[in-house]
């Protein structure tokens, strides 16, 4: 089963993008956020056309997230973190064949100390309880999705000039790491421990074509799922395109 994530910042816009995607990449199942759009507006057909049904939680303008999957959906999704009142559209989970996969849209934090970094810090330490149960009941589970942070500094094109920044501080760093402390693994790392690898870069001063990237989209496995990791991967090659998201596609692969 391929798996992978994608941040469209606007599915509206970035729709063209996908399809073709979808097309040459074909993967099983696609996360994606930011779809910026209301559940009615959502390219369900569209997608169909091409094999992929969908199920999705979004809202107007901001949030939002979807999973689209050729293989059928097997359960109810949760579209909302079990007793953390937010309205912000940025979870969903949904169960493919044997695998539970959680789509998140990690809140971004504005700034180091800011109310809204305190919120992402709560909102994360609740995404941390979901999850354990989640794991209890599903031990082959996926999480994946636009982290909004760089997990340590070898996904950082410039350490020193991001140091103690959003998305690369310490606590956010403390954050995911008691993610990963309930049994899950960095999918990317257990087939490449490269510096400089990237899946999002500012739209401005050229940053893809320099090189100016951080690493912020993720897929997690559990022990159970890295198992059968078979490949992992950055595919750079929809950053490229005209009008792109300012994030690419990340993916895994899973044998039986």
């Amino acid at each position: 089963m391929k798996i992978a994530s994608w941040n469209v910042n606007s599915l509206n816009v970035r729709l063209p993008h996908l399809q073709q995607w979808l097309q040459d990449f074909g993967p099983d199942v696609v996360a994606l956020q930011e779809t910026k759009l209301e559940d009615s507006k959502f390219p369900d057909a569209a997608l169909a056309e091409l094999g992929y049904r969908s199920v999705f939680c979004g809202q107007k303008t901001y949030n939002g997230v979807a999973l689209v999957s050729r293989l059928p959906f097997t359960s109810e999704c949760v579209t909302a973190i079990p007793g953390f009142d937010d309205p912000q559209k940025r979870v969903l989970a949904a169960t493919v064949g044997d695998v539970r996969i959680v789509d998140l849209y990690v809140v971004n934090g504005e700034a180091v100390g800011s109310e809204k970094f305190a919120y992402k810090l709560r909102w994360l330490e609740a995404v941390r309880e979901w999850l354990r149960e989640e794991l209890r009941q599903h031990p082959n589970l996926v999480v994946l999705g636009d982290f909004n942070i760089a997990p340590d500094d070898r996904d950082v094109h410039d350490p020193k000039r991001w140091r103690e920044k959003i998305l690369c501080s310490t606590p956010e760093r403390d954050a995911l790491r008691d993610l990963l402390d309930l049994g899950l693994h960095d999918s990317f790392r257990l087939f490449n421990d490269q510096a400089g690898q990237h899946s999002w870069w500012d739209y401005r001063l050229n940053a893809f074509e320099r090189g100016w990237g951080l690493r912020i989209d993720l897929v997690l496995l559990s022990e159970a799922l890295r198992a059968r990791a078979v490949a992992a991967g950055i595919d750079t090659a929809p950053r490229t395109r005209e009008r792109p998201s300012d994030h690419t596609p990340v993916w895994v692969e899973i044998g039986p």
